[in-house]
């Protein structure tokens, strides 16, 4: 879709699906601003939804030439929830596409893709971006489409406390450059300049998102990692307090590093050096579909490689036991102190397993 939006040449129907929605939507967006003429869009574009539609409609919105321009276009959204005779409609559009009409058809994150849409359009899947992509769209967004500048730092900060959805990101972002650009003294951004003279730093995402380096859910999954308990414990009310975080999702994401850490010691017991798991982390990561990290792949396994010594397997299958337990006590609805739950599950993973060395 990219190279159509360059080259301003269209397929007369695209169909785009896959788990991210942020994605699509941007996408979709550069693609109509693109294809349609700014001066006639309102009377040229339809957005419509699959459940509203009926044949009589979506027949009319095809076959409607467009108005005082080249081209209009026809935006489907759920596609999958158009009903028989609606569908049996689309099909027989899609056998003779008109050329002057953009047809757009939209799956929404978590449906499976349309074989016969996928065979009779240009189908664009938007999977969800590993968290080593995430970083890099963080920078990407901030300076093409807010005209600044994120340290890594700072960065790095942001996609640590508020995760990889794209959508939180991006409004994220855009207070934090609001913010930076106040401190800066500039009202707005110019994006006309040849480098952004804005700069988001970590004190602009603590000020915006509530968060301190060092304090983050990141912090925490590696202060038990190394197995740091009473670092870990002061982190628990902290990282609670922050408005991207709960406990069920640091209960996740502990579970993701301790199976990660479980590997990898039942790996070292059978005889492989801190190397071997080292090279062979982002194999297993991908074999299991990552899980929650909270941070790119290769930030993960570094601090993971470095505490699995810290572990026995006997303490990591307890700790399995524990992450289990605590995260049905933090569904039980008649609990209400996440804070409690939490230092608990801390104190009791501190403890060693029976015979450990001490």
């Amino acid at each position: 879709m990219r190279a159509a939006v360059d080259a301003r040449v269209f397929a007369p129907v695209y169909y785009l699906h896959g788990d991210d929605d942020f994605l699509k939507d941007a996408s979709l967006q550069s693609l109509l601003d693109a294809a349609l003429d700014p001066a006639t869009r309102d009377f040229n574009c339809e957005v419509r939804y699959g459940a509203e539609l009926d044949a009589e409609t979506l027949g009319s919105l095809l076959g409607t030439p467009p108005m005082l321009a080249e081209r209009c276009a026809v935006v489907v959204r759920d596609v999958h929830l158009l009903k028989k005779a609606v569908r049996a409609e689309l099909d027989r559009y899609l056998a003779k596409p008109a050329s002057d009409t953009l047809a757009v058809l939209i799956a929404p994150a978590g449906q499976s893709a349309d074989a016969r849409l996928v065979t009779k359009s240009t189908a664009c899947v938007f999977e969800s971006l590993t968290p080593e992509r995430v970083r890099k769209w963080i920078a990407h967004y901030a300076t093409t489409t807010l005209a600044v500048t994120v340290t890594t730092e700072a960065a790095a900060l942001l996609q640590q406390s508020v995760g990889s959805d794209l959508q939180q990101l991006s409004a994220e972002l855009d207070k934090c450059a609001s913010y930076a650009r106040g401190a800066a003294g500039l009202a707005v951004a110019d994006a006309t300049i040849d480098a952004p003279v804005v700069i988001i730093d970590d004190e602009a995402v603590s000020a915006v998102v509530g968060v301190r380096r060092g304090e983050t859910a990141v912090d925490l999954l590696d202060a038990i990692g190394a197995r740091d308990m009473s670092r870990a414990v002061t982190l628990v009310p902290f990282v609670l307090s922050q408005p991207k975080v709960n406990a069920v999702q640091i209960v996740m994401m502990l579970a993701t590093q301790t199976l990660a850490l479980s590997w990898a010691r039942a790996k070292r017991d059978s005889g492989w050096n801190t190397g071997q798991v080292a090279r062979e982390f982002m194999n297993y990561l991908r074999e299991v579909g990552g899980g929650m990290v909270g941070r790119p792949w290769g930030e993960a396994t570094s601090a993971w490689v470095r505490s699995v010594d810290q572990w026995t397997g006997a303490e990591l299958r307890r700790a399995r036991k524990l992450l289990l337990d605590a995260d049905i006590a933090l569904k039980d609805t008649k609990v209400s102190n996440e804070e409690q739950i939490m230092v608990s599950l801390v104190l009791a993973l501190a403890k060693p397993a029976r015979g450990r060395a001490a």
